[in-house]
């Protein structure tokens, strides 16, 4: 017996009067509703209706089960309701992962104006440089640049490219001199990212297609480009870093670009997540925005 069924039918029959009303009101045959009726009563053991030819009367097991019943059913229709309603728009908390110096940077720049854009939404941005575990940290969405993603069982969602290149202060310049090609990188004090893959070496790309690996050497090298970039700014040395941390820097003329004839592999922002079949409302808005913010460049 469905349970939630009977007593639905039973409730249609109370609350009608009668069995014929409630079976036109749930769309089925009298014989259903009464068979759903009489199966309750033999499920509970106890007799819910007396009844006549004409009509019948709530016994007091009746009467006390059609209110609890009621109030049962009630709040099993507000919680459908309240999913229903949450499925409709973006709603409850997001937890969003992204990388230190992106999510300081960058995403901080436009996640108020999402926020905004959908009220009834808290956002619990955590930003860490490490590989975190989007499920079992419980992440409804991550950021991540990168040339390469591994094997998942993720979605993951192409946003933007993010040029690396390499940067330094005027004044750093003017004391050192300007490398005109790869190779001058080794006379010069030069600042790595610590997390990527060949910190010390860098591979660049000439416009003819050749490839020239330089290994480097400095007195910096951090796990934040935003550390990377407050040094070149210092004049310590030649950064090499994301576009998106520096391109303000270089309109300004604060930092100046080292070798731009040459080219460092870029990386590809994605947005990542599990795949459900129904991906929530949070989460689709999130990422719609994203790729609707990235998509005309922003660091060129």
């Amino acid at each position: 017996m469905d349970q939630l069924a009977a007593m639905r039918a039973f409730r249609r029959v109370v609350e009608t009067g009668s069995f014929t009303a409630a079976a036109a009101e749930l769309n089925q045959s009298h014989t259903i509703v009464s068979r759903q009726v009489r199966q309750l009563e033999l499920e509970l053991g106890a007799q819910l209706l007396n009844r006549t030819t004409r009509r019948f009367a709530l016994t007091e097991a009746g009467q006390e089960y059609y209110e609890r019943s009621r109030q049962i059913l009630d709040q099993l229709d507000d919680a459908a309701q309240a999913v229903s309603a949450h499925q409709a728009r973006p709603a409850g908390t997001l937890r969003i992962n992204a990388p230190m110096a992106f999510g300081t940077l960058e995403l901080a720049q436009w996640l108020p104006q999402f926020i905004l854009a959908n009220p009834q939404l808290k956002v619990d941005l955590v930003c860490n440089d490490r590989l975190v575990d989007v499920i079992e940290e419980g992440f409804d969405v991550a950021l991540r640049l990168t040339r390469a993603l591994p094997d998942s069982t993720l979605v993951a969602k192409r946003l933007a490219t993010c040029g690396i290149l390499l940067a330094a202060a005027p004044d750093y310049l003017k004391r050192q001199g300007v490398p005109q090609q790869p190779a001058d990188l080794a006379q010069h004090n030069c600042l790595t990212y610590t997390l990527a893959q060949k910190p010390n070496e860098f591979l660049f790309q000439a416009a003819d297609g050749s490839e020239h690996a330089v290994s480097v050497r400095g007195n910096l090298q951090a796990n934040t480009g935003i550390a990377l970039r407050s040094a070149a700014l210092a004049g310590l040395g030649i950064a090499a870093t994301s576009s998106f941390i520096v391109h303000e820097d270089l309109r300004r003329g604060d930092l100046l670009q080292v070798l731009p004839g040459y080219t460092l592999k870029p990386r590809d922002l994605y947005a990542i997540y599990p795949q459900n079949r129904h991906l929530s409302p949070k989460v689709r808005a999130f990422v719609d925005f994203a790729a609707d913010w990235y998509r005309s460049p922003r660091w060129e």
